[in-house]
């Protein structure tokens, strides 16, 4: 049989509207689910993950965040968000987040909670002894330098401006040369 493409339309359609004909069709109740953020709080902010400044709206119930989208009104986003920006209600409330100082001793196979004080006094140490055997007073040709060329710092996009500026300095004070951010990668 030689089926046009006009014939098979016709034929189809017939063949749907058949069908139909002895299904009822019944009226059901649709309703939304209220909105989870119905009763919140809406709070402005800023994105703290990169210099832009984009604007967040956080959703705010019982003290606890609870949403986060970006803000239409906002200048600089006008409502939309990076990846990053999207995430950040993942700041707040993650339960993978780690709570404790987890720290590994050299050569070992797990991991074990340690207390804040000592996990600083540990890393103080070791990078005054790794700066201190890396410590360049001159250059080959005898010029004054005081610089570190044996530590490398790198900063995250999860750093807002206020901790970059502070990290930088401190690195700066330390003597390091090699300073480097994630955003150039």
């Amino acid at each position: 049989m030689d089926v046009s493409r006009r014939g098979f339309l016709k034929l189809a359609g017939g063949t749907l509207a058949a069908a139909g004909i002895g299904a009822s069709v019944g009226v059901r109740s649709a309703h939304a689910k209220p909105s989870k953020i119905r009763y919140a709080q809406e709070v402005p902010t800023i994105c703290p993950y990169c210099g832009v400044g984009c604007g967040i709206i956080a959703h705010v119930s019982n003290g606890k965040i609870i949403n986060t989208e970006g803000d239409p009104d906002h200048p600089i986003n006008k409502g939309a968000l990076c990846s990053k920006g999207s995430a950040l209600y993942q700041i707040a409330n993650n339960d993978k987040r780690l709570t404790k100082v987890l720290y590994r001793a050299p050569g070992a196979d797990s991991w074990q909670e340690v207390e804040w004080e000592w996990a600083i006094d540990k890393i103080a140490r070791n990078l005054k002894k790794t700066r201190d055997a890396g410590f360049v007073k001159t250059n080959a040709k005898g010029e004054v330098v005081n610089r570190v060329e044996n530590i490398a710092a790198i900063g995250g996009a999860a750093l807002d401006s206020e901790e970059v500026y502070s990290l930088t300095k401190f690195n700066r004070a330390l003597g390091l040369v090699y300073v480097e951010h994630q955003a150039r990668i």
